[in-house]
């Protein structure tokens, strides 16, 4: 080989390992809830093998293409995510559309898809049962904690400006660690909440970590969202894969 060829050869071999891996495409995927059957986004990491997981929970506006690339963002991290559907096929278009989907949402039935997709990924061969996480924005941030409370095989929590609990007494049967990152701004889900939130659950000696980001309201992570603040999402991304790091691969 002379010298331009073994030139470009090596060219060829530097770009293909530059190139970052990629989780493959989802799929979408039906499973049992109750006496329904329900519908997921799937993404699986590429490669063999048993992996955690993560219950990946949509805001108020739906399962739409912004949270099937956050699925497909932490299935290249090496996880197997299923993001839920709770409204059964209905994306909302705006505001005030996914302010009446979240409002005619039965909590008991989400609460009941929620453990449905556990027991999902908990049946597959390639996830290991006793690392499957979760994880969700606005109103899947609050049914993230919520599915903490109620699995208490849940290996740990990441709740992004959801709805919380503040009561000590039903907080003390929570069991997996506990995520929580919330703008300082967010009128919402106010500071004083998520301190009191963060109290309870250091006052039953639970495993939390919270952080409060300055000039960054609601939706502080959703890049689609005026809200955005790319130096507060970026901060709590990573904040977010060193936590499930710890607690779903590490442990």
């Amino acid at each position: 080989m002379n010298h331009p060829q073994r030139s470009f050869a090596l060219f060829l071999l530097l770009v293909l390992f530059s190139v970052p891996a990629f989780a493959a495409e989802g799929q979408t995927v039906r499973y049992a809830s109750g006496d329904e059957t329900v519908e997921g986004y799937l993404v699986v990491p590429d490669g063999h093998g048993s992996f955690p997981a993560l219950v990946v929970i949509h805001e108020w506006y739906g399962l739409n293409e912004q949270v099937k690339g956050e699925a497909r963002r932490l299935a290249a991290e090496g996880y197997v995510a299923l993001a839920v559907d709770l409204y059964r096929g209905r994306v909302a278009a705006d505001r005030d559309e996914a302010h009446e989907l979240s409002r005619g949402l039965p909590e008991d039935r989400a609460r009941r898809d929620l453990l449905a997709a556990f027991d999902f990924l908990a049946a597959r061969s390639d996830v290991r049962a006793d690392r499957i996480g979760s994880i969700g924005w606005c109103m899947g941030g609050g049914y993230s904690l919520a599915l903490a409370l109620a699995q208490p095989k849940l290996a740990a929590g990441v709740i992004y400006y959801g709805r919380l609990v503040t009561d000590e007494a039903a907080l003390a049967t929570l069991r997996p660690p506990v995520l929580g990152l919330f703008g300082e701004d967010d009128r919402g889900i106010p500071v004083e909440s998520v301190r009191a939130f963060e109290s309870a659950l250091q006052k039953n000696k639970k495993e939390v970590e919270v952080h409060v980001y300055p000039g960054a309201g609601h939706a502080f992570a959703n890049q689609e969202r005026p809200s955005y603040r790319g130096e507060a999402a970026r901060d709590a991304w990573e904040k977010t894969l060193a936590f499930l790091t710890r607690h779903l691969k590490e442990k």
